[in-house]
């Protein structure tokens, strides 16, 4: 048997062909049909590890391990022990509730595996026992021989044997921008995955060519399949949000459950009341102050930002990600159909006469050709008539060429290699036709291009002569000629000039392809030997993978925005270096390169994290430690990415942005988000988006907690002072609900302040709610408190009412008092006390309107005060809470005022750390 291929990984781009088949004890006809049987036994079919997701009941069991909800449980079978049936269902439905929000929200498990899994080719053509067949890819095995041609699917790890023009599209696994040139001949040991020309790896796709190819690597061993491990790996962070409301629902639970254990205490041993009484005393204090609905709040506001997002072809596949997109502060983004358009364009072409600039990107036939002086283009367009150098140079660009240029569908296209259809679509702008040049000088004979040549040659009758034309690499060129054809004829070639030329172009982040040509008469049938010397070099071209427009806008705002762009690429580093200069981002002196990551330890990749921004020949680890890196230094990362070496990266980042258009469905569901439109400029919506909703959760919060502690101080001051309740646990939990699903909600509808793109990131550290803040919601609960036991003394004692008609007073007053404070929260320190910020939000009023309606029918209504033991009130209760209601409004305003009056003179920038939601952290 041939030794294990999964104990240590072998390099098999380093072995020749025989020594492969060697290694796995092969040969070139295949293996017999009793070699498969037992190779399959060994290694197992060829497919991903399956993993069994989680169970249903699973899920919604989490929903409850969270320490609020632990509470509510324990005093609802606490309360269930003492009697109190009623409590306890009451209790136990609103948790219930809130369980079932989030058991929904979670219902569609993630299936980034899935979606790889499905990359793997479902059938494969084999040689076994010498014969062609094809069979589904899940029974290929180590040692099997694969036939792949162009459309194909690789359907495993491929160590090459032979190949014929083979060229591959990696640019899902590898980050390439363009198909890669395959061979047969291995390569060295440290040789990146992007230049193994002697592999052909699994779920990558043939565009050209035909091979023969020998199975090395099959399911979880193949690159994808490592890549499918590592996102199993990979842990999941929790959001900020959701870091800060533990955190606070922790210190929260302790103080309250502190609070209700000493307040029954006393009770007991100071006012000589009974255990059990006390001890339901200390529930409807836990009950009353623990914001039960807030996570119901959150999510609903989370849920808004979704549907506002979506508006703005920003799809969220998980709602977190709502509120990290708003503390963003570094985002990593592949550079291929993300930043840039994954159309290659020629840029410019130099020929002896000078540099010519060409208009227009992309594949659309639309732009001219301008000279060059003084490094830059003359307003005047070139008339090929007037320029046949440049006509001549177009014309071999297409005719050594198998790429054609089509409109479909409303759009230009490119039928083959990228790269030749950037010389087609060239000469379509000089209103060169493709298709009738190659009529008029029909192709005779051809030498395709292959990476060990770095050339392609063709054989054609130009003006009535036999004449050689050659595309390729400019180094390979420059060696192959001796005279450049200039407009007074044949001229001795200067290399150092045109090797000058070539380090000018790809410093402007183009690639460069060289045009030759050289007499052929006599030439019928082509050979290496009539290429590789006595050419005469025509010029050179500069093609680019050009920049979004819209993204050179977005870079600008993030930058605004106090959030990093960093570019992480399988390219090289000058091509990259370029197009980040052109983006223009922040750091482009320096680009590290994959080899450079590996190098480094994850302390010295930390140290320099900060000072670069552009990473080149990035390999899926590589992408990965990036993310954790800036997550060490404290940042908060978005990671872009389209093809399945970015799935770890888009786990592992606090929010992974997918394409939607030119994404595999592999990094869709690895993302948190999608971008519909493969927009980059839509990230930029979406942080607004995120800044809105957590400006907006944060208001929200501020107003809640009040209504909660003014509930919760009145409980205690009444068993402190030895008075009875002034609210039953029954009903806090009804104030609780219809405050949180009615009022609470309205401010998820506020607008988005004017300056929130220009504010930097938010400190994911700092705390939900700032001293101001917690100053705001002391102040309101003590106003609340206030009012509530004004009213139910005044009533009780006063008025000598009911107990049911004073805890209807309280709670209306509590439920009232709070509809007040919801208009003072639109604004956390500017005046509501004008048209805008009483009347300017829709959504408000809409809230006060239902929420008053639910009261008058839990006041009035006759089950409603049989289930919750209240009274209906008459028309002076209700004059008294609206003069209350207004009071506390008014109070609310003029806190605001001091506030305003004691900051210094410089606005909003001077304001109480955290009233702004600004804060200097970028990571």
């Amino acid at each position: 048997m041939p030794e294990r291929h999964d104990s240590t990984r072998t390099a098999w781009h380093v072995l020749s062909g025989d020594d492969a088949l060697e290694r796995l004890e092969s040969c070139r006809d295949g293996l017999s049909a009793a070699q498969v049987a037992s190779r399959l036994e060994e290694y197992g079919p060829n497919r991903l590890q399956q993993e069994q997701a989680r169970p249903a009941w699973k899920r919604l069991l989490a929903q409850f391990n969270n320490i609020l909800m632990s509470i509510l449980l324990v005093a609802a079978a606490a309360s269930l022990a003492l009697g109190h049936a009623l409590d306890a269902g009451a209790i136990l439905g609103v948790v219930v509730i809130i369980a079932l929000i989030g058991f929904f929200q979670e219902g569609k498990a993630e299936q980034a595996l899935d979606s790889i899994r499905n990359m793997l080719s479902p059938r494969a053509s084999v040689l076994r026992d010498g014969k062609r067949q094809t069979l589904d890819a899940e029974a290929l095995v180590p040692g099997d021989i694969v036939l792949v041609e162009s459309g194909d699917r690789v359907p495993a790890d491929l160590r090459l044997l032979e190949t014929r023009r083979l060229r591959a599209e990696e640019a899902a696994l590898t980050g390439e921008s363009t198909p890669v040139d395959k061979h047969s001949e291995a390569v060295a040991s440290d040789t990146e995955l992007g230049d193994r020309a002697s592999m052909a790896y699994a779920g990558t796709i043939v565009v050209q060519g035909t091979a023969r190819g020998l199975v090395v690597e099959t399911g979880t061993h193949t690159e994808i399949g490592r890549i499918s491990e590592m996102l199993r790996s990979v842990e999941q962070l929790k959001t900020p949000l959701l870091r800060q409301l533990d955190r606070a629902g922790r210190v929260l639970a302790i103080c309250i459950l502190g609070a209700a254990a000493l307040t029954a205490l006393f009770g007991y041993l100071v006012h000589d009341q009974p255990l059990g009484d006390m001890f339901m005393a200390a529930v409807g204090l836990a009950v009353a102050a623990i914001p039960e609905g807030l996570p119901a709040i959150v999510t609903i506001g989370l849920a808004l930002g979704v549907q506002a997002m979506a508006d703005r072809n920003a799809i969220i596949r998980r709602l977190p990600a709502v509120e990290t997109l708003g503390s963003i502060s570094t985002i990593f983004s592949d550079k291929t159909g993300t930043l840039t358009r994954n159309e290659m364009t020629a840029q410019a072409i130099w020929l002896p006469e000078g540099e010519v600039r060409i208009d227009g990107v992309g594949f659309a036939p639309e732009g001219d050709f301008h000279r060059v002086e003084d490094d830059a283009p003359l307003a005047d367009a070139l008339d090929l008539d007037d320029y046949p150098a440049l006509r001549h140079f177009l014309n071999v660009g297409v005719l050594c060429n198998d790429a054609e240029l089509a409109h479909e569908d409303n759009h230009w296209r490119i039928h083959g290699d990228p790269t030749e259809g950037a010389l087609v679509v060239a000469a379509a702008k000089g209103g060169l036709e493709a298709r009738r040049l190659r009529g008029d000088h029909s192709r005779q004979d051809a030498i395709p291009f292959e990476s060990e040549r770095k050339y392609m040659a063709t054989l054609h009758q130009l003006d009535g002569n036999a004449c050689l034309l050659v595309k390729g690499a400019p180094d390979r060129l420059l060696e192959m000629c001796r005279h450049v054809r200039t407009g007074n004829g044949v001229e001795t070639l200067a290399h150092q000039t045109w090797e000058a030329r070539i380090h000018a172009l790809s410093s402007r982040g183009l690639r460069v392809l060289a045009l030759a040509e050289r007499d052929a008469q006599g030439v019928d049938e082509l050979a290496d030997e009539h290429v590789e010397d006595g050419l005469v070099l025509l010029g050179l071209v500069g093609l680019l993978d050009p920049p979004r427009e819209e993204a050179i806008e977005a870079v600008k705002q993030c930058l605004a925005a106090g959030i990093r762009p960093v570019m992480v690429t399988g390219d090289h580093a000058v091509t990259a270096r370029a197009i980040a200069q052109q983006l223009g981002f922040a750091n482009t002196e320096r680009a590290l390169t994959g080899r450079e990551i590996e190098a480094m330890s994850d302390a010295e990749l930390e140290a320099c994290i900060l000072e670069v921004d552009v990473f080149a020949r990035a390999a899926p680890e590589h992408k990965l430690r990036l993310v954790t890196a800036m997550q060490a230094k404290g940042g908060i990362c978005a990671m872009t990415g389209d093809g399945v070496n970015d799935g770890p990266a888009l786990k592992r980042a606090d929010v992974g942005v997918a394409m939607g258009i030119q994404g595999t469905e592999a990094a869709k569901e690895a993302a948190e988000m999608v971008l519909a439109d493969d927009n980059f400029a839509t990230i930029v919506g979406a942080v607004e988006e995120g800044r809105k909703v957590y400006d907006n959760i944060r208001k929200t919060i501020t107003f809640i907690l009040p209504t909660n502690g003014g509930q919760g101080l009145a409980i205690m001051l009444a068993v402190l002072g030895g008075f009875l309740l002034p609210v039953t646990p029954l009903q806090a939990l009804w104030v609780n609900m219809v405050v949180a699903v009615t009022l609470g909600l309205a401010l998820a509808f506020e607008k988005a302040e004017t300056d929130i793109m220009q504010r930097r990131p938010r400190d994911p550290e700092a705390a939900l709610l700032d001293l101001f803040l917690l100053w705001r919601v002391v102040f309101v609960s003590v106003l609340l408190l206030a009012g509530v036991f004004g009213l139910f003394t005044w009533i009780l004692v006063y008025q000598q009412g009911s107990e049911a008609l004073a805890r209807a007073g309280a709670v209306n007053m509590l439920v009232t008092g709070s509809a007040a404070y919801l208009i003072n929260s639109r604004f956390l320190l500017n005046s509501a006390l004008s048209l805008d910020g009483l009347f300017g939000s829709r959504p408000v009023w809409i809230a006060i309107g239902l929420v008053m309606a639910l009261q008058l029918g839990w006041t009035y209504l006759p089950f409603m005060q049989l289930i919750f033991g209240s009274a209906a009130l008459g028309l002076d209760h209700w004059l008294v809470i609206l003069a209350g209601s207004v009071a506390i409004f008014l109070i609310v305003e003029l806190e605001k005022r001091v506030l305003r009056g004691r900051a210094p003179a410089r606005g909003r920038a001077a304001v109480p750390r955290g009233a702004d939601g600004e804060h200097v952290r970028t990571g």
